[in-house]
């Protein structure tokens, strides 16, 4: 069963021991506005993939981001949520995937929640290609023992 949260109120995530992220719901608009990002659309076309998930997760950081705790500067000083400091934290690589797992992938969880039933030939993947070639010829019957 699928479960809505009608308060959509933001919500503390814990990335690191005494590392905490208070951040928006991961709502429609946020990942429509965050695919919008200049950011995002300024990555070439011909970057990988990890370079581009890197650009995204800091794009919808930027804006996900309300609050946080247990992040200071280099002198140990408390410093508050900007765009270059969140850009900063996620090149951490824990805090990037705590960010990944802890937000980004509970939103994406839906889509493995999807009915299990089998794809319908006129469904939404009838367009889909073939990503493995036909074999050419019948597999052989294994010996019996």
């Amino acid at each position: 069963m699928l479960t809505l949260d009608l308060t959509n109120q933001p919500r503390w995530h814990d990335l690191a021991p005494g590392v905490r992220l208070q951040l928006r719901p991961l709502t429609t608009a946020l990942m429509v506005a965050t695919r919008c990002d200049p950011a995002v659309e300024a990555v070439p076309e011909d970057v990988s993939d990890e370079e581009r998930a890197v650009a995204f997760a800091k794009a919808l950081a930027r804006r996900a981001v309300l609050a946080w705790e247990g992040i200071g500067d280099a002198d140990g000083n408390p410093i508050d949520p900007s765009p270059e400091a969140v850009d900063a934290l996620l090149d951490i690589w824990p805090i990037f995937e705590a960010f990944q797992l802890t937000y980004v992938s509970k939103g994406l969880l839906l889509e493995q929640e999807k009915n299990v039933s089998a794809p319908l030939p006129s469904g939404p993947s009838a367009g889909a290609t073939d990503t493995v070639k036909p074999a050419l010829k019948r597999a052989k019957t294994a010996r019996r023992g």
